[in-house]
């Protein structure tokens, strides 16, 4: 499969995007996975012409990130986390079961072509342990039997949603959002999980804040009850922000042209 004019049309656009355009490698390497399934030959050569590097730079990064891929994708990208806490908590066990359902390996796709298998070592997810992902979105407090009633329905081609709400797309479709672009789908669902906002909650009941300050109007100062608000949190953090700067502007001032008087 050849890169489409329209697809280098957008690896150049994302290059154009940064102060130093080789900053765009790494989105534009998820776009050629998007168009071409991996990281193909012409992928980095391609890349490493608009970004005018090496095509040995460029595969480097290819071969040291294992997000991307240098054989081709299944539709669906199945990530199983094997980290200490998913492994006890029953990740080796799914990862096994997934293993015989498929009649696949670690990193091995399925003879129909629709799932790649992969254990992952930590998804970030450990209070909901064990977790897998699907192209990247998580399905929490799994088990052997569900991750194989999961995978089943994704080759079934049935519409499935993660638990956080939003609806599975393609590995490919997934590849060109993390490049850049838009699906439409970024309000299905939370953005965390409950547990994960557990510690949040019990701050906000309790009126705790960084640092170990009240919220309660009694202990608040002029000053303090302002920040209360998001426009005035946000117009402190400008104001300490700017104060540090002066700061350190003067610090380098005098560093600079400063000197003792013996001098």
């Amino acid at each position: 499969m050849t890169l489409s004019d329209t697809t280098v049309a957008e690896l150049r656009e994302i290059a154009g995007r940064y102060p130093q355009a080789r900053s765009g490698l790494l989105p534009m390497l998820h776009l050629v996975q998007s168009a071409q399934g991996y990281v193909t030959n012409e992928g980095v050569e391609t890349c490493a012409e608009i970004l005018g590097l090496s095509a040995a730079e460029v595969s480097g990064v290819a071969t040291f990130y294992t997000m991307y891929k240098r054989r081709k994708m299944g539709t669906h990208h199945v990530g199983v986390c094997t980290n200490t806490l998913c492994a006890v908590m029953g990740g080796d066990l799914i990862l096994e079961r997934l293993k015989g359902h498929l009649d696949v390996g670690n990193d091995e796709t399925t003879e129909d072509g629709e799932i790649t298998l992969e254990h992952i070592e930590c998804n970030a997810a450990c209070d909901y342990a064990p977790v897998l992902t699907v192209n990247w979105e998580f399905f929490d407090n799994q088990t052997p039997e569900s991750a194989v009633e999961l995978v089943d329905q994704l080759r079934s081609g049935e519409e499935v949603r993660s638990p956080r709400g939003a609806r599975i797309t393609s590995w490919r479709e997934a590849e060109r959002v993390i490049a850049g672009w838009e699906d439409g789908l970024a309000d299905e669902g939370p953005t965390a999980g409950t547990a994960s906002l557990v510690g949040l909650k019990i701050a906000q009941e309790n009126g705790w804040t960084a640092g170990g300050a009240s919220t309660t109007p009694t202990d608040a100062t002029a000053s303090d009850a302002t920040a209360t608000s998001e426009d005035g949190a946000a117009t402190q953090a400008d104001t300490a922000r700017a104060e540090s700067e002066t700061v350190l502007d003067t610090s380098g001032a005098e560093v600079e042209g400063g000197g003792s008087e013996d001098d």
